[in-house]
């Protein structure tokens, strides 16, 4: 892979097969658990608040350790964190589907969470360490891309798949897809940093506050969908994450080896991108947990129905890697990206008015577009995180994107939860009115318009040097 010419040999496409696999199972493990939540409530007998602890846990635990996990791929190796953390998250995922009690979901969903902080960032730093800067690196990034916004549409389907036979099998496929990941990553992967630990001069102090920070931020916001009830105490975790992460700063400026480089926030393109995917996730999240209420619990559809209702989103599977480099070679990255999120504003604008009896036509545009934006977003935003950072923060850069990307989820459900709450129409315990889906679908409007008035700043830089060109191969892998 030392060659900088576009074509990729065997080897090559099976070392980014193995990666886009553990991405594209972690974005699949997210979204069959939501699709499954009536189901396990139903079974297991959870209360509301334990049933959207399940979801909660896995935040804390993928938020609060995303950024130690970027950068302890960047210290510790790439190729080892994600072997590791992709045995650990085997592991649990399958404890999950054993589990009889709430709280044995909720524990493993955190441990699972935390799995994946460590993995997901050293899998996108294994991206660009193995495939040299150049047309290779720039083809493989935009089918990893592809295949991780495939992830989150399909799952929806594959959840209500698995859930007709049985909610625990949410939990056990991705048992098997990570056997098999794994079983082809040993061989396949190499890793071009230092495999020796550089323990010696390891930043402890910065590890801890950052990791405290974080827990207590994501906390906070997945207490926010409690709405007026404990505010307070909402408030309070979220202070005091605040204030951690202040620490957290005093000590990365004094240490000699600081866990984050400050100076990486000095970008205003890095910043930029991860204020976009943080609102483009939250936009995201919100909008799929209203409509999965609204198509389970309004409308009695079941979780298979729900899946294949949203089965258009999953176009991005296929034109996130074909058709978006090309657009991105020809327009530039920025402007596909806006591209991207003003088809979002406009899919989630599109599904204010839904009606009770909404037929599946009048859903079908905002699927459509959905599915586009994906297209569009998810492949320019994965490119952005790593764009002009220097190869040895490439985890660290990893793991900015997917903390933005994470906590724009938490928030995303959270929000519309708190909004639709707000409204007084939630009914008791046994489901939720049109009005409350009216209002929460609110939100994720509100914030992809915001996201796209923050990528629009980017459009007025010169148009980038061209990137990726059509990848014909890429097809094989969809």
């Amino acid at each position: 892979m030392s060659t900088s010419s576009s074509r990729m040999g065997a080897r090559a496409w099976g070392v980014l097969f193995v990666l886009c696999g553990a991405i594209f199972l972690e974005g699949i493990d997210v979204a069959m658990l939501n699709v499954a939540l009536p189901a396990i409530r139903e079974d297991l007998g959870l209360s509301t608040g334990v049933l959207s602890g399940v979801v909660s846990s896995y935040v804390l635990g993928y938020g609060g350790f995303m950024l130690l996990g970027g950068r302890a791929a960047d210290l510790l190796g790439r190729r080892r964190m994600f072997l590791l953390w992709l045995v650990v998250f085997l592991i649990f995922s399958g404890l999950g589907g054993f589990a009889t009690e709430g709280w044995m979901l909720l524990a493993a969903r955190f441990v699972t969470g935390v799995a994946a902080a460590f993995m997901a960032p050293a899998g996108l730093a294994l991206v660009t360490s193995n495939f040299p800067e150049g047309p290779q690196r720039n083809r493989a990034l935009g089918v990893y891309a592809g295949t991780a916004a495939g992830g989150f549409s399909l799952g929806l389907v594959a959840g209500g798949l698995l859930v007709s036979a049985g909610w625990r099998w949410v939990f056990f496929a991705p048992v098997i897809l990570a056997a098999v990941i794994l079983l082809a990553a040993v061989p396949l992967l190499k890793d071009d940093v230092q495999e020796t630990p550089e323990v010696q001069g390891f930043d402890f102090a910065g590890a801890l506050s950052v990791t405290a920070a974080m827990l207590l931020l994501a906390y906070g916001v997945v207490r926010l969908e409690h709405g007026g009830q404990g505010l307070g105490t909402t408030v309070a975790f979220l202070a005091a994450g605040m204030v951690v992460l202040g620490a957290f700063a005093l000590i990365e400026r004094r240490s000699a080896s600081p866990l984050v480089r400050l100076g990486i926030l000095k970008s205003a393109p890095l910043v930029r991108t991860n204020l976009a995917a943080l609102l483009f996730m939250v936009s995201f999240a919100g909008f799929q947990f209203m409509v999965t209420l609204y198509l389970q619990e309004l409308r009695g559809w079941t979780a298979l129905q729900t899946g294949l209702a949203m089965l258009v989103v999953g176009i991005d599977t296929i034109l996130a890697p074909t058709l978006t480099p090309w657009l991105v070679n020809r327009f530039g990255n920025v402007r596909i990206l806006f591209g991207g999120i003003v088809s979002a504003a406009l899919a989630y604008t599109l599904f204010l008015p839904v009606a009770p009896d909404w037929a599946y036509a009048a859903m079908l545009p905002s699927m459509l577009l959905l599915g586009l934006a994906f297209s569009l977003s998810y492949g320019p935003l994965t490119m952005a995180a790593t764009d002009g950072i220097d190869e040895r923060e490439h985890g660290l850069a990893g793991g900015l994107l997917y903390t933005s990307m994470q906590f724009g989820m938490a928030l995303g459900i959270s929000a519309v939860t708190a909004v639709s709450l707000a409204t007084g129409s939630a009914q008791d315990g046994e489901g939720i009115s049109l009005e409350a889906i009216r209002s929460g679908l609110v939100l994720p409007a509100a914030a992809a318009v915001l996201a796209a008035l923050i990528t629009a700043f980017g459009l007025r830089r010169k148009a980038p040097t061209p990137r990726v060109p059509t990848p014909a191969a890429a097809r094989t892998l969809v």
